[in-house]
């Protein structure tokens, strides 16, 4: 069963590998991410692991594109009836006893691989992009890493995230899947960018940062690990050290007399994982063509002698640290599967609903497509502007609930706000009433001096009428973007250009006569003063309510009995004769011009102290239009939204399919019109591949 984990984790990977590696899959799968400065042994720790010579060599970056390495365990043949149960014990034994000696690579590759015996046959190596290539010589895996790396690079310096899987199957291995990433580096060298440390940082951040990596971070046992570049990134997307394991190269080269024992005891920087000391081949070892069979003899016999890790030497080296890492990667597989089983089935079902909104590769008529497009937007206007839209919003009010609110809200309080004597003064009330008596003062209040009050400010109505129409304008214009925003609209930019401009240009159009009829509907009011409206106030009532305003009814009491005596009429004051507007002139003039008989000022107002009288017919005629004003607000406030909504909106959604269709239907060039956008081809061919590989991806969890 545990191979069987491992083993379903790299053919996922192996699925998702055309997507660009881990680092760009929606899928996170888990895996082991090795990272490290390029001084700090990161390739040799591999190639222990492994057993084999197999990875570039020089100066500077070798790493320099992702490589999943994937290591199957080859039962031999005469332990394939073995016990299973002791299965990672031996192999860490087989570690030690590599029975195919590293300086044969050479004498292997004289030979052709169909004359190889079984024996010489028991360890290989598949790449994934040479699915039908075996290689037997793992001097020829080296050299073609090297080649994939720089057909992608080329032979510079420079980096790529794409990743190189590699399988190598051995009898010496234990199941295991490692990522390994280029070495950290601060200072560019050669042709390397300027910019390469900020590269390879961005790049290993993309893999260590998702939540399922299992991050080993590579340090030398020789520097101050609080320096250490690889456990400072780790750091950072790992604060606590929960998913970090750390090995620490170069034991053997300490100054004499110190010791990794306080790290390997987590009194330094403690990680969930801990630390496992290893040694490595140095580079005098290398050029000697010191074996790694020989090197993992010495590195056994260094921690077993050594005075400070003999007593904890199962611990330390390279089979213990491959025994380690297939446990964790074990048992971080089986706690993240059910969440993978769930995300695949997700990702799947996203991709597969975006495919169907791109549409199917089209082999339907331009005629049928404009056909359709055009019933399909007249449908989805007429479901906005009646609250059945396919998806409703749960942020944010669209559609015929934006109108209603416009309508209810926006107009209605603008209606409300209207206050007819912000414009008119009591002058001018005055002057009016002069004016409309002519040439003999009339003794009573005027209904002629009230109407033209009134109709002046009935006027003020159009504006805010208006604007309304220009609001909702403004509302189908964001109808329209609402609709046209979908995917399936994108797939035909010039038809979605095209029902676009038709439908803003119909719509425009059919402002013209909606303003017209809102503006009959002012006019309707101003022209026609119905005095005999129920609502309105009588003059009998205003009269009341002045005379009581300005005459408050005394109330007196009866000093002997308490009691309320009869209400007495208030005492009129005497008439000041001289007062009100003629007064108000004449008394400005001295006798020996009033002799003279002056002419009147040029522009004559009704100035100076109001007479008693004139205050009441003003008082009167203030109270009159307010309650003739508050009936027309009730009336526009009703009204002139339902004109908006017979001339503008239900003409829009009767009407709009049959005018798209006379303009675009008809057209003669309708192939251009629908003409594939070049994004959505590629996104389709991009949504394609990835439902493809997501069911192949979903076949494989499935049968765990």
């Amino acid at each position: 069963m545990d191979e069987t984990l491992i083993a379903t984790i790299n053919k996922l990977q192996d699925a998702l590998a055309p997507l660009g590696g881990s680092s760009q899959s929606p899928i996170d799968l888990p895996q082991i991410t090795v990272v490290g400065s390029q001084s700090s042994g990161k390739s040799s720790v591999l190639e222990n692991i492994v057993g084999r010579d197999f990875l570039p060599r020089g100066t500077g970056i070798v790493t320099r594109r992702p490589l999943v390495l994937q290591l199957i365990n080859r039962r031999k043949k005469k332990d394939a009836s073995s016990n299973n149960g002791n299965q990672q014990d031996d192999l860490t034994e087989n570690l030690l006893d590599l029975k195919v000696d590293d300086s044969k690579e050479s004498d292997k590759s004289k030979s052709s691989t169909k004359h190889q015996s079984e024996d010489n046959m028991e360890e290989w190596g598949e790449f994934l992009h040479l699915p039908d290539r075996k290689f037997y010589n793992f001097n020829d895996i080296r050299k073609e890493i090297v080649r994939e790396t720089e057909k992608i690079t080329g032979p510079n310096q420079g980096i790529s995230d794409l990743p190189i899987n590699l399988r190598i199957y051995s009898p010496y291995v234990l199941t295991l899947t490692l990522v390994d990433l280029p070495g950290l580096t601060k200072v560019p060298v050669g042709d390397q960018p300027q910019d390469i440390e900020r590269q390879i940082k961005q790049m290993l951040l993309k893999y260590i940062k998702k939540p399922n990596a299992i991050i080993l971070s590579v340090n030398a046992a020789n520097q101050d690990l609080a320096n250490s570049d690889g456990l400072k990134l780790a750091r950072e997307v790992d604060p606590e050290g929960t998913r970090t394991i750390g090995v620490l190269t170069k034991v053997d080269l300490m100054d004499e007399g110190t010791d990794v024992i306080d790290i390997l005891a987590g009194r330094v920087i403690p990680l969930r994982y801990g630390y496992i000391p290893v040694i490595n081949r140095g580079q005098k070892d290398i050029e000697n063509n010191k074996t790694i069979r020989d090197a993992l003899q010495d590195e056994k016999q260094f921690f077993a002698t050594h005075a400070a890790y003999s007593s904890k030497s199962q611990y330390c080296g390279t089979p213990y640290l491959a025994k380690k890492l297939n446990s964790i990667l074990l048992h971080h597989i089986r706690q993240t599967l059910p969440d993978i089983k769930a995300k695949i089935e997700a990702t799947l079902k996203k991709f597969q609903n975006e495919l169907i909104s791109l549409g199917p590769d089209s082999m339907d008529s331009s005629s049928s497509i404009v056909l359709s497009m055009i019933t399909d937007f007249s449908n989805e206007f007429a479901g906005i502007l009646d609250g059945e839209a396919k998806e409703l919003s749960s942020n944010e009010l669209s559609g015929g609930a934006r109108i209603s609110f416009v309508f209810h809200e926006v107009f209605k309080n603008g209606v409300d706000s209207l206050d007819p004597f912000d414009q008119i003064k009591d002058s001018d009330i005055r002057t009016i009433m002069y004016n409309s008596s002519g040439s003999a003062p009339s003794l009573f209040v005027g209904t002629e001096a009230f109407e033209v009050l009134v109709k002046q400010q009935i006027r003020r109505f159009e504006d805010p009428s208006i604007r309304l129409v220009n609001l909702i304008f403004d509302e189908m214009v964001r109808m329209l973007k609402q609709i046209i925003s979908q995917i399936k609209y994108g797939r035909y930019p010039a038809l979605r250009e095209a029902i676009s401009s038709q439908f803003i240009e119909f719509v425009k159009d059919a402002m013209l006569p909606t303003i017209e009829f809102v503006k009959d509907i002012i006019k309707a009011e101003e022209t026609y003063i119905n005095t005999a409206h129920p609502d309105l106030l009588k003059g009998s009532q205003a009269m009341a309510m002045v005379q009581e305003k300005l005459h408050p009814t005394q109330i007196s009491v009866d000093p002997k009995t308490g009691k309320p005596l009869p209400k007495q009429p208030a005492q009129t004051p005497p008439v000041d004769e001289k007062g009100g507007f003629f007064g108000g002139f004449f008394t400005s003039k001295n006798k020996k011009k009033l002799a003279a008989l002056e002419a009147p000022p040029q522009n004559l107002r009704a100035t100076g102290h109001m007479t008693e009288r004139e205050t009441m017919e003003t008082e009167v005629i203030k109270l009159l239009i307010v309650s003739y004003f508050s009936i027309v607000k009730r009336t526009i406030a009703d009204i002139v939204p339902k004109a908006v909504m017979l001339k503008l909106i239900q003409r829009s959604r009767n009407e709009i399919q049959k005018v798209l269709l006379e303009k675009l239907y008809s057209n003669t060039d309708l192939d251009e019109l629908t003409k594939e956008n070049d994004m959505t081809i590629q996104r389709r061919k991009e949504c394609k591949s990835m439902v493809e590989i997501l069911r192949n991806v979903s076949q494989i969890v499935s049968s765990v």
